[in-house]
Parts: C-alpha cells; sequence; structure tokens
C-alpha cells in the first residue's frame, strides 16, 4: 500500500475515531500531495510524496522551535502531535554511515576532488537518498569528505 493510500485510510479511521489534530494534519498532507502534482502536471512517485512530506515536517520542526522560543506551549503541543504523525508516513531515515556509504560512491562517480565539486556529489547523492535523509546533513558529510 503506497503512502496516499495509507493517507486515505488513515484519514477515514480518524474521522471516525473523531481525532481532530491527525484529521487535520493528514488533510494537509494530502492537499500538499494534490498541490505538487498539479504543479509537476503528473501524480508523484513515492520518492517524490515521501520529499513533500519530509519538507513538510521540516517546516513543523521549524515552527515548533519558534512556538517554543515563543512560550506558546499550546501550539508547540499541538505541532508536535502533528510531527510525529508526519513522520509515520516516512520512510526509515538513513543511518549517517549509510549516508557516507552512498557519498564515497557518489565521490567515484563523479571524480570529484574539492569543494568546487560538490553541487555536482550533492545532486548524485540526493537522487539515491531522496527523502531518506536530510539534506544539510547530508551537505555536512559531503563537505567532510571533500576537504
Amino acid at each position: 500500500m503506497g503512502i496516499e493510500d495509507r493517507l486515505q485510510e488513515d484519514l477515514k479511521s480518524s474521522m471516525k475515531s473523531g481525532e481532530k489534530i491527525r484529521v487535520d494534519t493528514i488533510r494537509m498532507l494530502r492537499s500538499q500531495i494534490k498541490n505538487a502534482a498539479i504543479a509537476k502536471g503528473e501524480p508523484l512517485t513515492e520518492g517524490e510524496i515521501a520529499s513533500a512530506l519530509a519538507k513538510e515536517a521540516k517546516r513543523r520542526k521549524e515552527a515548533l522551535e519558534l512556538y517554543r522560543q515563543g512560550g506558546r506551549e499550546d501550539l508547540s503541543a499541538a505541532e508536535a502531535r502533528g510531527i510525529e504523525i508526519i513522520e509515520a508516513y516516512l520512510p526509515r531515515a538513513m543511518a549517517p554511515e549509510e549516508i557516507e556509504a552512498v557519498i564515497s560512491e557518489a565521490l567515484v562517480e563523479t571524480g570529484a576532488t574539492s569543494l568546487k565539486d560538490m553541487g555536482r556529489v550533492m545532486s548524485a547523492v540526493m537522487a539515491r537518498i531522496k527523502g531518506s535523509a536530510d539534506g544539510s546533513l547530508v551537505q555536512t558529510l559531503v563537505r567532510k569528505k571533500l576537504v
């Protein structure tokens, strides 16, 4: 069962059980997937859906941090619950060791030797691990390998 199918089934069950935050979060996720498909002009692949969900989770984590800094515990609790719900649909995050192995393969493949080649390496790595790792972590690991 794909992510979209799981979202649809979970939306139905959440509506029946009256879980407002879960219903709102899933509706928002389905809306984002639909908007991304419209922007692309064709249905999204599972990887693209996972990427859209990861982007939303990242946005919510940033909002959560701002709510906590502002002392808005009511909003931060709801945001934290939304993040948990989104992360349940994301693929398992790759361990740093797994990411480093992909980076090593990309370095050999692209022939990169310096930081000037970072863009090519990042493109190759992100194409392979799309949605399975945070881009900033990947960037940090690539920098370490290229220095």
